[in-house]
């Protein structure tokens, strides 16, 4: 990362590493969803996939509305956790224990989300970004 030097570079760069966090989950997603054996695990994470192709495109209007221009970067903190996930569906078994280890990695995307989300939105508020704080 370039040094931030104000909260708009600190904005523009959680902005650009959740864009490309939620690019990776789009790949992720569907691998998720072909390992688990429960069915109703399998629905959680098509319909996650939808979500996360909804925050895309959330981001995108933010992106458009502000006229901000993100940045290239890579989530190293998804990409690891994607990893993390991978691992898992090539080391255990297909059942209920991966299907347990999938939970387990789900919850962890899924509290990255929530921290990120709710830093960029403090950060919008600080900023006055107030037309896409109400995305």
């Amino acid at each position: 990362m370039a040094a931030a030097t104000t909260l708009n570079d600190l904005f523009i760069h959680a902005l650009s590493d959740v864009y490309s966090a939620e690019k990776q989950l789009t790949k992720a997603l569907p691998k998720l969803a072909r390992a688990a054996t429960n069915p109703d695990l399998a629905a959680a994470f098509k319909t996650h996939l939808e979500e996360t192709q909804g925050q895309i495109d959330r981001i995108d209007q933010v992106v458009e509305l502000s006229a901000i221009k993100l940045k290239r970067v890579k989530c190293v903190a998804m990409e690891g956790l994607v990893e993390e996930g991978q691992e898992q569906i090539e080391e255990i078994e297909k059942g209920p224990i991966l299907d347990a280890a999938l939970i387990a990695a789900a919850q962890k995307v899924e509290h990255y989300e929530i921290a990120t989300y709710g830093t960029l939105a403090a950060l919008a508020k600080k900023l006055g970004y107030n037309d896409g704080m109400k995305l």
